[in-house]
């Protein structure tokens, strides 16, 4: 069984930083692509970022410049550092990986979601 498990969200003011992570635990040979989604209440879910196994990342135009996301491969953990936060960050923020089980079987993990609010 993989889990994912998130950290690090709460409440910060506008202009302030968090940093999210997000463990993968089980039964796992490798690990793709990670990244972080973000839900805020009346929205749909949107990426925020992806980092590749290779290291090759993308951004939300929304977040470019302010947020960074990086991975240890040997912890099996992708983070999120956000600086410059604004209230309109404020939102549920999702983890996901494509695990590797086997030789022919890749599946697409969700973290439990951890709150982020910005009061301005």
């Amino acid at each position: 069984q993989v889990q994912l498990v998130e950290s690090g969200g709460g409440l910060v003011q506008a202009g302030g930083s968090l940093r999210l992570s997000c463990a993968a635990s089980g039964s796992i040979i490798s690990i793709n692509t990670m990244g972080w989604y973000r839900q805020a209440p009346g929205k749909q879910r949107e990426l925020v970022a992806r980092i590749t196994s290779g290291g090759t990342t993308n951004y939300a135009d929304s977040v470019k410049g302010r947020f960074t996301i990086s991975r240890d491969n040997a912890k099996n953990t992708v983070y999120l550092q956000m600086n410059s936060l604004k209230p309109e960050d404020t939102a549920v923020y999702y983890c996901n990986a494509d695990i590797i089980l086997s030789i022919s079987r890749t599946v697409r993990y969700w973290g439990q979601g951890t709150q982020v609010t910005v009061s301005s």
